[in-house]
């Protein structure tokens, strides 16, 4: 067997195109917060996680410039050996402070996060636990890990807690969970989580990338549940809220500086750019000093929910800007992001197996900068949309 038949057999991409339908990899030339640009056509943006939308706030765009005029795009090397700036060290004690923690280490990704501090903490007689629904950063963390892998149905923490009970007490054991679902929008039952965690003596590892500047002011999952301290380890990315590119994990000190001397994709990948990291940082003190954003962010979210529900679409469970709405079938989910697409709206499909076979989705999401008249307009596009699918 050619190990390459696999590339040859695969027909998905090809046969959307030659219906028309692909949706995946769309080259845009323009991309301006609310708003994407496409052959020269402006589209309405609901589709990105830019949940602030201060990709487009002057003192983030202004930081970036003066951090690539005074370091330049790249440090040229891994943090471990000639790439940490004073910047980096920085910003790692003001993103412990901003989620409440001893420390944190600042990675080059949000995927190299999870699979740098995951791995590293699963040693060969441990187990870590996951929500079916959980990131797939998350899935490849832990089977990076040496040790065992076990998972319980989305949501299902009593599926979880007899997991918990069968883990002989000589194994040290481990949840990673998402505070905000990134398909679902709901949010982790975190006071029952933290209880059933608690009483078998497993850490808790919450990953925030879709939570900061979101959730509890901005602060994420824990705050906003005001369980800061029952959370070990609080993960986040710089690609949503924080309107650059990165990621940290934040915890007790110890176990950061075990990370941080372990952690494989930390070690061995080059460090995050000055430019990237002073977005950053230009971004948590804007979240810091400009709370409106964060309440601008969930009027829009709540105008959204209670537009979709009102015209008959089925938006699931959300609870946040993250708002599903569950077409059906593969096929027409294509068919009606096109039809949005060129409509002027601009959102994302999901099809199987991401989600369920017949569980199609499109999903959307919402910025803080998003006027009311560009969400009605949205509204009106899917309705009209719906009608001619049969949706609602």
């Amino acid at each position: 067997m050619d190990i390459f038949q696999k590339c040859f057999d695969f027909d998905l991409d090809k046969q959307a195109m030659e219906k028309g339908l692909y949706p995946y990899f769309q080259p845009l030339d323009g991309l301006e917060g609310t708003e994407a640009v496409f052959h020269g056509r402006r589209l309405i943006m609901i589709g990105s996680n830019n949940y602030l939308g201060l990709t487009m706030h002057p003192k983030v765009r202004e930081a970036a410039r003066k951090a690539l005029e005074e370091f330049g795009p790249s440090c040229t090397g891994s943090r471990f050996l000639n790439g940490t700036l004073k910047l980096h060290e920085e910003l790692e004690a003001r993103l412990a402070a901003f989620v409440g923690k001893d420390a944190a280490l600042v990675f080059s990704t949000g995927m190299q996060t999870n699979l740098g501090a995951i791995s590293a903490l699963i040693g060969r007689n441990d187990v870590v636990i996951t929500d079916k629904d959980d990131h797939a950063s998350i899935v490849d963390g832990c089977r990076l890990g040496i040790g065992e892998m076990k998972r319980y149905v989305h949501g299902d923490l009593d599926q979880l807690e007899r997991i918990l009970q069968k883990i002989p007490p000589e194994s040290g054991a481990m949840v990673v969970v998402d505070g905000v679902f990134s398909m679902g929008g709901d949010i982790v039952d975190l006071p029952k989580l933290v209880d059933v965690c608690h009483r078998y003596g497993a850490r808790l590892y919450v990953d925030d990338a879709h939570s900061l500047g979101v959730l509890g002011g901005g602060r994420g999952t824990a705050w906003h549940f005001g369980l800061t301290d029952k959370v070990d380890l609080i993960m986040g990315t710089f690609s949503k809220s924080f309107a650059s590119l990165g990621g940290f994990v934040a915890g007790d000190k110890d176990v950061i500086n075990y990370i941080k001397h372990t952690a494989r994709s930390f070690i061995f990948s080059a460090s995050l750019p000055a430019p990237n990291a002073m977005a950053a940082f230009a971004a948590l003190e804007v979240m810091e000093t400009e709370p409106e954003h964060v309440q601008r962010l969930w009027e829009n979210a709540h105008f959204m929910m209670k537009g979709f529900r009102e015209l008959g679409f089925n938006i699931g469970n959300t609870q946040t800007p993250i708002i599903p709405v569950i077409i059906g079938e593969d096929e027409t989910c294509f068919r009606f992001w096109k039809e949005l697409f060129d409509g002027g709206v601009y959102t994302n499909p999901v099809i199987s197996p991401a989600v369920p076979e017949g569980m199609a989705l499109l999903r959307t999401s919402y910025m803080a900068t998003h006027t009311k008249e560009q969400l009605q307009r949205a509204l009106d596009i899917f309705e009209k949309a719906g009608k001619k699918f049969g949706i609602i």
